[in-house]
């Protein structure tokens, strides 16, 4: 059975023409699958019969099976995904006045190991499949557009829940380039969600290549895990900057810019008492992004088990805000969203059969 899910829309038109089929019906199929939330052949009515007969003989529908779910007090909803062979992937609604923002995963764990996340000190099993990662998406939207009216006939519903994707849950999506791109296409396919390139965010710890490659193939918002204002330093928080040191990941940024629907970088950095969150740190981020238009979005740590770090207090991370601000550099400070069911940024973990052997030299260390 062929899993529709997996097939972004040149795809899905390729395999339609291999079975027979003209390539609108692709198109019809999208439009039933994604804006009507449809998972049942036999409801998709302006499809022929001998088709829906067929398309229930050769394929499915399918997204991860939800194991557990959470809601927290400020109404932060977290799925635990089943994706087989005992692994588990978390995905995190976030709700707002004027969006529904989905953090959707792309990994079973990550081979990163940054120092401070949690997902990283689990280990890393596999990639997600393209229906794995864009099944986040169709669940969340099932989910919580229950009660929302139905339009039938596949026509666009227009009030689905998740209006933001910002790929920053569970794993480095650019190590995954090929399942996440086709998962960002239906993201913003009209006959699929249909939505703008600047809603949709991939964030990544600085994999140089395959920035380039997403620039040229599907730019979308893009935000790096920066964390350090030098190479010394976060080649210990972000050991992937041994390979792609910081010079390379700056001018990789300014590359992107030249195609990305935003005309500016968003540089994620979490505040790490007495490691990253100085004034003289804030000083050197300066020179660093001198000449990369971006903006700063500080994140407060959020703590995990055997956490080596603590979280920057409050005056701490104000001031290094107002250091950046003088040198006119837009700086948030992000707001602590689902920390009390962990579904805050770093706080990840799912369940991963881990090959990388890490959580079990992480247990002989703490012994």
């Amino acid at each position: 059975m062929q899993n529709l899910l997996d097939f972004d829309a040149q795809q899905l038109t390729a395999w339609f023409a291999e079975h027979g089929e003209k390539p609108f019906r692709a198109k019809q199929v999208l439009r039933w699958i994604y804006k009507a939330g449809e998972s049942d052949f036999d409801a998709m009515s302006d499809l022929a019969i001998s088709l829906r007969e067929k398309l229930k003989l050769t394929a499915c529908i399918k997204t991860p099976t939800v194991m557990r779910e959470e809601t927290a007090s400020d109404g932060t909803r977290k799925w635990l995904l089943d994706v087989g062979t005992g692994n588990a992937v978390e995905t995190v609604y976030i709700p707002e006045e004027d969006r529904g923002t989905l953090c959707v995963s792309t990994q079973a764990g990550c081979a990163l190991d940054c120092a401070f996340c949690s997902t990283g000190k689990q280990g890393f099993n596999r990639n997600l499949s393209t229906a794995e990662i864009i099944g986040q998406v169709w669940w969340a939207n099932h989910e919580l557009g229950k009660n929302a009216p139905s339009t039938g006939s596949g026509q666009a519903q227009g009030n689905w829940p998740v209006t933001n994707v910002v790929l920053m849950g569970m794993g480095e999506p650019l190590l995954n380039f090929d399942s996440t791109v086709s998962a960002l296409r239906l993201m913003l396919d009209d006959n699929a969600y249909g939505l703008s390139r600047r809603r949709v965010t991939v964030s990544t710890s600085g994999v140089v290549p395959a920035m380039d490659r997403l620039r040229d193939e599907c730019p979308v918002a893009l935000a790096i895990s920066l964390h350090a204002p030098n190479d010394a330093l976060r080649n210990e928080l972000v050991p992937i900057n041994q390979k792609y040191p910081l010079k390379e990941l700056m001018a990789a940024c300014q590359r992107y810019l030249e195609k990305a629907p935003r005309d500016f970088v968003t540089f994620e950095y979490v505040m790490l008492a007495g490691v990253n969150d100085g004034v003289q740190h804030a000083r050197e981020l300066i020179n660093l992004v001198h000449d990369v238009p971006c903006k700063f979005n500080l994140i407060p740590f959020n703590p995990f088990p055997q956490a080596p770090y603590q979280r920057s207090d409050m005056e701490t991370v104000k001031r290094f805000r107002d250091v950046l601000m003088q040198a006119d550099i837009v700086t948030t400070i992000r707001k602590v969203r689902g920390d009390d069911i962990a579904a805050a940024c770093g706080q990840l973990a799912g369940q991963v059969q881990d090959k990388t052997k890490r959580t079990h030299r992480l247990q002989e260390a703490s012994q």
